[in-house]
């Protein structure tokens, strides 16, 4: 509901869980699914239907001001938005729908609903919880409401089948929502193997224009406290007192666009790295399509992933699979993405000292640099969509079956 598969990632509320719906959505209609996605329009010219792939359509649907919303508005939304869902289904024979897969608890408290109007299965991925967010915020994060909370504990009650991205996620359903361990999946997200490949560096930094010879931390995400991009410029800033030296080739690059709490201070980076005194080294670079983006993997040393949370981490995924080691925070699924001392390396809190420490390594240590780089794009090429997409259609088929109490065969 907050957030169409069909925006760019990198800004505002589109990021992982957009290039989760979208992959995994291609892949169930390669295995003969038919997918229909509903989402908010967010203008007024934007097609009722639009294909995104073979076998799946987005539906934009109107609720509320053609406008990007905040978040905390949205739930007000929420009876706009099922009464088009519902008429939208009341245009078929009954029937049309099988599952309901809904992400994020918003659109999970609309599944709920259509679930019971339907009497078809409801399957949901939380993709972050309230409540682990805020136990791991950022000093200058704010908490997420009761009523989220609230929000997520109903849809976790009601739901046929939970989808956790790992096995860590799955535990705290369970632990801190009270789900019944039977009805929690684990489904890794997968990565675009075709898209996110190694190449060239050389090529790749001179589409770029990055120096042959830079030295280049890559940050990839929205601009926000939870995401803890100024991590990255703490311990940028930090390596340079420690060897000024590396001022002459360090490259400190940031892609992506101010979200969430980053809004009411989009140019925070900006100042933050004048104070810092790195502003030189400094690039920011806008939201990049995939071929694009990849590219910047290339290009970099390492990719550096400081999240305060992360229900998994495809970014560090992406990364590996472009053969670039990820330095990650050791929270959430980022422990599954990297693999540490394998793909990358994992870094308990986030203190920019001891994040200077471990990407100082990587300058003063090219074998380990390269030992990693090799690991990565092993690790990375256990985790394809199609596998996802797989195991998503065995969950699709224990709901039905839970629910009708009847074996379900899977065509594939």
């Amino acid at each position: 509901m907050h957030t169409s598969p069909l925006e760019q990632p990198g800004t505002g509320d589109a990021g992982g869980m957009n290039v989760y719906i979208v992959e995994s959505a291609r892949r169930l209609a390669e295995l003969g699914v038919e997918v229909e996605i509903f989402t908010r329009a967010t203008a007024r010219d934007l097609p009722p239907v639009a294909e995104l792939a073979p076998g799946v359509v987005v539906r934009h649907l109107t609720a509320g001001p053609y406008e990007e919303m905040d978040r905390a508005d949205l739930p007000g939304q929420l009876c706009a938005f099922l009464s088009e869902v519902l008429r939208t289904e009341a245009m078929y024979e009954p029937g049309r729908y099988d599952v309901i897969h809904s992400h994020y608890w918003l659109s999970g408290q609309v599944g709920w609903l259509a679930k019971e109007r339907w009497g078809v299965p409801l399957v949901h991925t939380m993709h972050t919880m309230a409540k682990v967010k805020n136990r791991l915020l950022a000093d200058d994060d704010k908490p997420e409401p009761q009523a989220r909370v609230v929000g997520e504990e109903q849809v976790v009650a009601i739901a046929d089948r939970l989808v956790a991205n790992t096995g860590d996620e799955a535990r705290e359903l369970i632990e801190l929502y009270g789900a019944a361990e039977q009805r929690v999946a684990v489904v890794n997200p997968g990565v675009n193997l075709t898209v996110f490949q190694p190449a060239s560096q050389h090529e790749a930094r001179r589409r770029l224009g990055v120096p042959m010879d830079a030295y280049l931390l890559l940050f990839v995400g929205r601009i926000q406290p939870l995401k803890a991009p100024d991590v990255l410029l703490r311990a940028a800033s930090r390596m340079l007192i420690d060897d000024p030296s590396l001022r002459g080739r360090l490259v400190v690059a940031c892609v992506g666009g101010p979200s969430g709490n980053g809004l009411a201070r989009p140019s925070i980076l900006t100042e933050l790295a004048a104070e810092l005194g790195i502003a030189d080294v400094t690039r920011l670079v806008p939201p990049a399509p995939q071929p694009e983006l990849a590219d910047w993997y290339r290009a970099a040393d390492v990719t550096v992933v400081p999240s305060h949370s992360e229900s998994f981490g495809l970014v560090a995924l992406e990364s590996q699979a472009c053969g670039t080691p990820v330095v990650a925070a050791a929270v959430g699924g980022l422990r599954t993405a990297v693999r540490d001392g394998v793909s990358g390396l994992l870094v308990d809190g986030h203190d920019p000292h001891d994040w200077a420490r471990a990407l100082s390594r990587f300058v003063t240590e090219p074998r380990h640099r390269a030992a990693l780089s090799a690991g990565a794009r092993e690790h990375a090429a256990a985790f394809g969509w199609q596998a996802t997409s797989s195991r998503l259609m065995e969950v699709y088929a224990e709901a039905i079956a839970h629910l009708h109490r009847q074996p379900v065969a899977i065509n594939s």
